[in-house]
């Protein structure tokens, strides 16, 4: 296997001791781990913190948790999220959500999941729906929910993606969209539902850049100058999908892949353009990386 592939969490920490410890009022930093094949975002503002999905199952008693975001966060002396949000119950993205409130102090999580679900039987009455139209504020940066809507509850026949928790993160005019699996039909919702609401300057690809999302319109309306694939390397399902991946390039969108860069961070309201970006293997290149 790739030398030291599971070290990563602890090694990336010289790259994070160059940032400030937490944002200034007003900004917030993005971190988009390298989980591998899945999903997993930690948000921080300057006095709070928020993990955006949790990465996949790797091994029995082994995922995104165990191996990439306790260790990382232990490193860091957090012990402690005041929200987690788990998009939608697919392996890849809520596999660490148990892991995570077993070691951790969670103060609420939001999430699609299913009552019976371990997670949310954990978090007991510390567990909320995810509903579009959820609005709160942490330190001057405004948090809002656009999907799902309360209806896709009742449908029993809707593919768990259908249901994906969709974030905007805004402040002072900079934006990020995190919209976890969702697919062609709820890109359109969006577009009926908040077409007003869904600018952002980054965009985490829906569906790990597979064919069934990131249409036309749906880029169109948001606009992203940078879009994020987190991605595994070489993994089984080929994504970022040729067609997609060259769609946001033609469309003059930086793209970013973690497969390619390893983890990335994000500070919004930082640097020339707003946006200051980070990569692990920029920042910290091993001959393994290939460059």
């Amino acid at each position: 296997g790739w030398p030291h592939r599971w070290v990563g969490a602890v090694s990336w920490l010289p790259l994070f001791a160059l940032l400030p410890a937490h944002p200034p009022p007003g900004q917030f930093r993005v971190t988009a781990f390298d989980v591998g094949q899945g999903m997993a975002l930690l948000v921080e503002t300057e006095g709070h913190r928020l993990l955006y999905d949790t990465g996949p199952q790797y091994a029995a008693t082994q995922n995104g948790a165990t191996r990439v975001l306790l260790p990382y966060l232990r490193a860091r002396g957090i012990h402690r999220l005041d929200g987690m949000i788990v998009s939608h119950s697919d392996v890849d993205h809520a596999s660490g959500a148990l892991t995570l409130l077993e070691a951790l102090q969670v103060d609420w999580m939001a999430s699609s999941l299913a009552p019976g679900h371990p997670a949310v039987r954990k978090a007991q009455s510390g567990h909320r729906r995810c509903v579009a139209g959820q609005r709160w504020e942490w330190d001057g940066v405004a948090f809002e929910m656009l999907q799902p809507d309360e209806a896709s509850y009742a449908d029993p026949g809707l593919k768990a993606n259908a249901r994906s928790c969709t974030l905007r993160i805004s402040a002072h005019g900079r934006a990020i969209l995190l919209a976890a699996d969702i697919e062609a039909a709820q890109e359109a919702q969006l577009l009926a539902s908040a077409p007003d609401r869904l600018r952002a300057d980054v965009l985490l690809a829906p569906h790990h850049g597979s064919g069934t999302s990131s249409t036309p319109a749906f880029l169109a309306a948001v606009q992203p100058s940078i879009g994020v694939f987190q991605v595994g390397h070489r993994n089984r399902y080929k994504h970022p999908k040729k067609q997609v991946f060259e769609r946001y390039g033609e469309l003059g969108i930086r793209r970013l892949r973690t497969d390619k860069s390893g983890a990335l961070v994000f500070d919004f309201g930082e640097g020339a353009d707003g946006i200051a970006v980070s990569a692990y293997r920029r920042e910290q290149a091993r001959y393994w990386h290939g460059r």
